[in-house]
């Protein structure tokens, strides 16, 4: 019991930053999964941990309602701008997103009333537990395993692979490429909650371009054809900077050097269903 209480009073910031990226790959996975490139995430992420941490620092709001606000905030922002930018696709959908992500920033800078301007908020309660975490991490992986096998799911997949192809069949191209969207802000939102209230500290910087970048990267390096390489690209890329503090200045290096490897060798990411299964059959074979 020591050895676990020493455990968790060294790592248990890095064990909960692990749930919550998990859940930031798993938001940008939804869109993906529709065939959209929208680097949103980030900002989805920052408006649930400001409306958030605004609510429980100024006006006292229980954690489960700060929790809900979180959420519903980026989906509501998610649905008014995906009107007029959910009809681009591609880099234009990106570039987009991205341009929304700098103006969420810029917000920030500026509403210093609120948000405490370049200097952000401090002070934020620490009312996130390791089991809000776990339990938000499961509930999240369950309703998207239960989204992927339904219509819904199915029709995503239909637009991945061919839009135009989707719209003959029936599907409602538009009204699923909102839904995946919006549904991606809310998970984002509250990977954003659970942030902000475990690190006590929040600035507008944490929710920029390098931010977006990084829950892509978690996403692709992982792989986008199941639940679980979201998940372990978002492990690999939490632990991967920490496991290489031993290199002190080098430590970058070698973390891209690590990332470039496996997109080279592994282009559809570490966890690919279909070639796990030519590999073991191929042991299977020789055995």
């Amino acid at each position: 019991m020591d050895a676990f209480n020493n455990f968790w009073s060294v790592y248990s910031n890095l064990v909960l930053t692990l749930g919550t990226n998990a859940l930031l790959a798993l938001s940008i996975w939804l869109t993906l999964s529709c065939g959209m490139l929208a680097m949103a995430n980030a900002a989805f992420m920052g408006i649930g941990a400001y409306t958030s941490a605004i609510l429980t620092t100024s006006y006292d709001l229980p954690f489960p309602l700060a929790i809900a606000a979180g959420m519903a905030m980026p989906a509501v922002v998610a649905f008014i701008i995906g009107k007029p930018t959910l009809r681009l696709s591609g880099v234009y959908l990106a570039m987009a997103t991205l341009a929304f992500g700098e103006v969420v920033r810029i917000v920030i800078l500026n509403a210093e009333s609120l948000t405490g301007g370049a200097l952000g908020l401090n002070g934020i309660p620490p009312l996130t537990q390791w089991w809000h975490v776990l339990l938000a991490a499961v509930l999240v992986l369950l309703g998207l395993w239960r989204l992927r096998r339904s219509k819904v799911g199915r029709a995503f997949e239909a637009i991945k692979e061919d839009e135009t192809a989707a719209g003959l069949m029936g599907i409602d191209v538009q009204a699923h490429k909102m839904l995946a969207f919006v549904l991606g802000g809310a998970i984002a939102g509250l990977a954003g909650v659970l942030n902000a209230h475990q690190t006590f500290f929040i600035g507008p910087n944490e929710f920029g371009f390098d931010r977006g970048v990084d829950i892509l990267t978690m996403t692709v390096l992982g792989g986008i054809n199941g639940l679980t390489g979201p998940v372990l690209g978002g492990i690999i890329l939490t632990i991967l900077p920490e496991s290489l503090r031993s290199f002190g200045d080098f430590r970058l290096v070698v973390n891209g050097v690590i990332l470039v490897l496996i997109v080279l060798f592994l282009p559809k990411g570490i966890w690919d269903p279909a070639r796990l299964r030519q590999w073991f059959g191929r042991k299977g074979a020789a055995a």
